[in-house]
């Protein structure tokens, strides 16, 4: 390959705890063996495509602040093999066996429907070249149905039924490209899938129009044989003030209502559970216990703002929790570790794009290795398994066998004259072991 953009970055090896080379990883070490795996082959990570290549640094307030080759004619085809040739590139010094992206972030969008189509195969034959040459695989694929002014009132959910046409042809071909590609989920992000005021939207339509969407989705997906998951992404705000997908627990109702619960799972974003007014370990152990967990994007934001700020992660223990439950509830699949996060503006070196994922990947291996000595010890399991140890009686039993009625339950209690007990939940003493595994 020729010199890129980081040719001065040398590949980013595994070192140690004790290493004071900022270019190095402290504690992932892909080789390292967790819980019988390796830890890469646990942690499934991926670079975003959209922040790490496509965002240029601009926010509402200013112009971009990078300066990267490619952003110098972003509309062009040119740019975009410039891009690829970048990010694959970076990939492969950082070590990360996945990428994602939406089909605007890799391909430039055209003047017509079918424009932008050619322009997308053009880069996908590029890709495919470069996949092949390194191995890096595609986690999942999506199509940006919010950034264009076409979908400023949303796309599936759109008044305006054309708008929805358009967007069934660049999904189609989103899935298309994902499957040419061996991806192994695909997403829809419904950016703008809400509305800003009631005043001008029929809720009941939308919904309709969601839910035909989402069929009409699933039934593509089994018609060109793609194997993968369909992942919905729970999103409460930002940037519409009411997003239809709210969170794991909204997406999971809608796709009962709408009979596609066994057709999409969850790609749930840590910011977007915070923002939505839960942890983020509750969203994956909500999303294992409804059996529609998917896979995740790995960020966080800042307690201070209230919106998507989408910053590397860095909170150690709350990622062990996070683990914790997701590895209590088998692990991904096919899914994987999305950093769907980005630089700060000021961070504007090549250097930069490395140190952050460098951090984000050794969070996610320290709470991976406390994870697994959570899981190893048992003591917390234990202790829950105690606390719900009277459903394992006779009576708990007989009354989740559905062979008893209300009458017969309630019979029972007054003939054995019961008096339960309160009995402590100890949760102070259950953070106490917690912070001891930390």
């Amino acid at each position: 390959m020729a010199d890129t953009y980081f040719k001065d970055i040398p590949t980013i090896r595994y070192e140690g705890p004790e290493t004071e080379n900022p270019l190095a990883f402290r504690y992932y070490d892909k080789n390292k063996m967790v819980l019988g795996k390796r830890m890469e082959d646990i942690l499934r990570c991926a670079v975003c495509y959209w922040h790490t290549f496509a965002w240029n640094g601009s926010d509402v307030f200013g112009a971009g602040t990078y300066d990267r080759p490619w952003h110098k004619n972003p509309t062009t085809v040119e740019a975009a093999k410039l891009k690829l040739a970048n990010a694959f590139d970076f990939f492969s010094k950082l070590g990360a066996p996945f990428f994602t992206f939406h089909d605007r972030d890799i391909a430039p969008e055209g003047a017509t429907l079918k424009e932008s189509n050619n322009n997308l195969d053009i880069i996908v034959g590029e890709a495919e070249k470069e996949m092949a040459r390194t191995g890096i695989k595609l986690l999942w694929g999506t199509a940006n149905l919010f950034s264009n002014p076409r979908f400023m009132s949303g796309a599936a959910t759109n008044p305006d039924p054309e708008v929805f046409a358009f967007a069934c042809g660049q999904i189609r071909k989103a899935m298309d490209v994902t499957l040419r590609l061996k991806g192994e989920n695909y997403v829809l992000w419904g950016g703008r899938e809400g509305y800003e005021t009631l005043l001008n939207t029929d809720l009941k339509r939308e919904g309709e129009q969601f839910g035909r969407f989402l069929k009409m989705v699933a039934d593509y997906k089994h018609k060109i044989g793609f194997k993968g998951l369909l992942l919905i992404e729970p999103k409460p705000k930002e940037p519409t003030k009411h997003q239809y997908d709210f969170d794991t627990a909204t997406v999971y109702a809608f796709l009962q209502k709408h009979g596609l619960e066994k057709e999409f799972k969850v790609n749930i974003e840590a910011n977007h559970a915070i923002l939505s007014g839960h942890t983020f370990q509750h969203e994956v152990g909500y999303a294992l216990a409804n059996d529609v967990f998917g896979s995740l994007d790995i960020n966080r934001g800042d307690e201070q703002l209230g919106w998507d700020t989408d910053q590397f992660p860095n909170d150690v223990p709350a990622t062990a929790l996070m683990l914790y439950t997701l590895l209590q509830g088998g692990g991904f699949t096919s899914g994987g570790m999305n950093f769907d996060a980005k630089l700060r503006r000021q961070s504007i070196d090549a250097e930069d794009l490395f140190h952050a994922h460098i951090g984000g990947m050794d969070v996610l291996a320290r709470g991976l290795i406390i994870a697994e000595k959570m899981i190893k010890d048992g003591a917390l399991q234990k202790k829950v398994e105690d606390r719900y140890a009277g459903w394992n009686t006779e009576l708990g039993r007989s009354i989740l066998s559905g062979k008893k009625t209300l009458a017969d339950i309630a019979d029972l209690a007054l003939a054995q004259n019961l008096d339960p007990k309160h009995r402590s939940g100890r949760q102070e003493a259950l953070e106490n072991l917690v912070n001891r595994y930390l």
